[in-house]
């Protein structure tokens, strides 16, 4: 059954009429036009999908739109800030771990996220807190680069 649910999506306020058990996926890609969060798995196992909501990662692809109302929700396009790159996009531009560009969006907001968590990560929690997101290319090890370079500069 619809319902009006309202979210506030990289800092702006929305209004979406629809199925509140409708994946937060579908409503940022169809209903908000927000299409750097990326279907993966759609079973949350693959990190393709992840946003921030209230600052902790989530996969977008399981959370129903319900669950997110009245909270603040964070896309890979509202991570830059004033036409400027986020270190963490700094951090994975410089280390080139950007290589078909699929998984990026979600290894970026994943990377945030555990920065937040561990702002100095040793490697065993870098890889223990990236492993749910995959990267087809195989680009892990720029990916690891990029996430230590991203430490150095995240306050």
């Amino acid at each position: 059954m619809n319902q009006t649910i309202r979210l506030t999506v990289n800092g702006e306020r929305k209004i979406v009429t629809t199925d509140g058990d409708r994946p937060l996926l579908d409503v940022l890609r169809e209903d908000l036009n927000l299409t750097g969060t990326k279907y993966g798995c759609g079973e949350g196992r693959c990190g393709a999908c992840t946003v921030l909501i209230d600052g902790k990662r989530a996969h977008a692809c399981l959370t129903p739109v319900a669950a997110a109302e009245g909270k603040a929700i964070t896309t890979i396009e509202g991570l830059a800030k004033d036409g400027t790159l986020h270190p963490v996009q700094e951090a994975f531009l410089a280390e080139e771990a950007l290589q078909c560009g699929y998984c990026t969006p979600g290894m970026i907001l994943a990377t945030v996220a555990l920065l937040d968590v561990h702002p100095h990560p040793t490697d065993q929690q870098i890889l223990e807190w990236m492993d749910g997101n995959l990267c087809r290319c195989n680009g892990y090890t720029q990916i690891l680069r990029a996430v230590r370079r991203a430490a150095g500069w995240h306050g």
